[in-house]
C-alpha cells in the first residue's frame, strides 16, 4: 500500500470546486424541456441537497488518469442524471412522502408526471453521452441501465420475504454499487492512455474501487435507515423495514436470534409497519446480536478494498482524494 497522505474534505472540495459547479450547469441546461413540467420536476431534484457523490467518483478517476477535456463534465451530469432518474422511480415505487427532508416530486406533482419525468431524464442522459461519439461509453451505460431496473425489480420480488446476505449483495450492488463502478469507469474511458497500465486493467482496478465504494455506501444507508432520527436523515426511520426490506444487520440478526426476535423481525417484514412490534423492539434485538456492529465492520471492510484495489495508481492530488472517499463513505451521518 502506498504511503501516500490521505486527502483532507477541504482540499477535495478545493480540488473539485469548479468541476462541479461546471456539472451543476451542465446538468440544469440538460434538463431544460420544452415540457415544463419535466424541467420543474428536474430543478426540484436538482437543488434537494443531494452528495453529488457519483460525478465526484467520475471527476477524480478522470482526474487520476489526467483528463481535462470536457467530456467529464458532461458525463458527470451524465450519471448524476442518471441516479436522479432512478430516485424519481424508487420514490413512485416506494409510495414515498419525503425526500431529503422535503415532499417526495411524487407528492407533489404525482406518479404519472413522475414516472414520465424520470424516463425523460433517462433518455435524456443518453442523448448526453452520445455527444461522446464512444460506443465503449454507452455500452457502459446500457449495461449500467440494464442491472438497476433488474435490481429494482428483483427487490419488488423479494419484498416482505426473508433473504441471505447473497442475495442482499446482489441487490445492493445492482441498485447501487453499479452506478458507483461505472462512475470509475467512464473517467477511464474518456482518459488518455496511460505508460503506467492498460485500459484494461485500470478499468478493473477503478472500477473495483467503485464497486468497493459502492458496496459500502449502501450498506452504512441502511445502518443509519435502521439507527438516525426522522430529522437527521429527512424521512421517515426505519423505511426499509416498514416498505418489507431484509437488510444487512437484520439479516444477520435473523441468522443468530432467538426464535421470539425471528418472529418478531418476520413480522415487522410482513406488516409493513410496526403497529405490532415497536421500531425500539428490532432495534434491541440488532444490538444484543452486535448486527449493527457487524454491518458497521462490514461496509468499513469494503471500503479499505477499495483503497486498496488503487493502490498503483500514480501518486496524484486526485488520487489523494479517492483515498479520502471511503472514509467520508463510513463515518457520515446521513
Amino acid at each position: 500500500m502506498s504511503t501516500i497522505s490521505i486527502a483532507t474534505a477541504k482540499e477535495v472540495f478545493d480540488l473539485l470546486r469548479d468541476d462541479l459547479a461546471a456539472i451543476e450547469q451542465e446538468f440544469a441546461q440538460q434538463s431544460n424541456s420544452p415540457v415544463d413540467v419535466i424541467t420543474e420536476i428536474a430543478q426540484y431534484l436538482m437543488s434537494g441537497g443531494g452528495k453529488r457523490i457519483r460525478p465526484i467518483l467520475l471527476l477524480l478517476s478522470a482526474k487520476a488518469l489526467g483528463c481535462t477535456s470536457d467530456a467529464r463534465i458532461r458525463l458527470g451530469a451524465v450519471v448524476e442524471m442518471l441516479h436522479t432518474a432512478t430516485l424519481v422511480h424508487d420514490d413512485i415505487i416506494d409510495e414515498a412522502d419525503t425526500r431529503r427532508g422535503r415532499p417526495s416530486s411524487n407528492t407533489t406533482w404525482g406518479n404519472s408526471k413522475c414516472v414520465l419525468a424520470g424516463d425523460w431524464l433517462y433518455m435524456q442522459a443518453f442523448s448526453a453521452a452520445l455527444a461522446e461519439r464512444n460506443f465503449h461509453v454507452l455500452d457502459l451505460l446500457i449495461s449500467l441501465t440494464q442491472q438497476m431496473v433488474e435490481g429494482e425489480l428483483l427487490q419488488i420480488q423479494k419484498l416482505g420475504h426473508l433473504i441471505n446476505e447473497e442475495e442482499y449483495f446482489d441487490l445492493i450492488y445492482r441498485k447501487t454499487a453499479c452506478l458507483f463502478k461505472v462512475s470509475m469507469q467512464l473517467g477511464v474511458a474518456i482518459a488518455p492512455e496511460q505508460s503506467f497500465a492498460s485500459p484494461e486493467t485500470l478499468d478493473q482496478q477503478l472500477g473495483e474501487y467503485g464497486r468497493n465504494l459502492g458496496l459500502a455506501f449502501q450498506i452504512v444507508d441502511d445502518v443509519l435507515d435502521l439507527t438516525a432520527s426522522e430529522e437527521v436523515l429527512g424521512k421517515p426511520a426505519a423505511s426499509d423495514l416498514r416498505e418489507g426490506k431484509a437488510t444487512l444487520a437484520v439479516i444477520h440478526a435473523l441468522e443468530r436470534g432467538t426464535g421470539a426476535d425471528r418472529e418478531a423481525i418476520r413480522t415487522v417484514l410482513a406488516d409493513r409497519s410496526f403497529e405490532r412490534v415497536a421500531h425500539g423492539q428490532i432495534l434491541e434485538i440488532l444490538q444484543r446480536h452486535g448486527s449493527i456492529d457487524y454491518a458497521m465492520d462490514t461496509a468499513c471492510a469494503y471500503a479499505e478494498a477499495a483503497r486498496l484495489s488503487i493502490a498503483d495508481l500514480p501518486e496524484t492530488a486526485a488520487k489523494r482524494a479517492l483515498l479520502w472517499v471511503p472514509g467520508y463513505v463510513t463515518t457520515r451521518d446521513r
